[in-house]
């Protein structure tokens, strides 16, 4: 029977997760499967992958061949490099305490890695979200200051007494006004004017 290590769609629309499963290649992909060995979940940043490292070994010994998904997932695991490492033990180049001493190394320095990439995202996700409330911070006082000022504006509008109305400037008096009242001298015309008249 070929059996292939691969993907079993889980989850909902849009926020999918799989299972790693053994299955008979004629199989259904969400349908029967031999044995569950895993989990992946690329909602995660790093992806979530969880496998158990024997059985899946166990199964790449006896032939199971991964799909192309599943043998990035379990290069990324570090199973195809034991299951290399176990044929050399196989062949005879080295032995099996060699082995697994080389895989620790392999997944001492993986594990590192991983844990660094998680520590650098979180540093950048807490740097953004400081970042964004000092900028909320400053906006809110802008804004307080802003309405302070216009506050005090109104403020000082209604405390400052009415000023009397400005009177308008006294205008000068037309000169026959200011001139007195007095009798005009007479012209020389109703000087003769007044000679000529008979008296009665």
């Amino acid at each position: 029977m070929p059996t292939r290590i691969r993907l079993q769609r889980k989850g909902k629309k849009g926020r999918p997760y799989y299972h790693i499963v053994v299955a008979d290649q004629r199989a259904p992909r969400d349908g029967k499967y031999i044995e569950r060995i895993g989990a992946y979940d690329p909602n995660q940043n790093p992806a979530l992958v969880q496998i158990d490292l024997d059985r899946a070994v166990n199964w790449m010994q006896m032939g199971a061949q991964p799909t192309d998904t599943c043998r990035a997932i379990l290069s990324y695991r570090g199973v195809l490099y034991k299951n290399h490492l176990l044929n050399g033990v196989k062949k005879g180049a080295f032995d099996e305490a060699e082995a697994e001493r080389r895989f620790d190394i392999w997944q001492n320095e993986k594990n590192t890695k991983i844990e660094d990439k998680r520590k650098m995202l979180g540093d950048a996700a807490e740097a953004a979200m400081k970042d964004r409330i000092s900028g909320e911070i400053k906006k809110a006082e802008e804004m307080a200051a802003a309405l302070s000022a216009k506050l005090a504006a109104a403020t000082a509008e209604e405390a400052a007494p009415e000023a009397p109305a400005e009177e308008p400037p006294a205008t000068e008096a037309p000169a026959e006004e200011a001139a007195p009242a007095a009798e005009e001298a007479p012209t020389p015309e109703e000087k003769s004017a007044g000679e000529e008249k008979p008296a009665e």
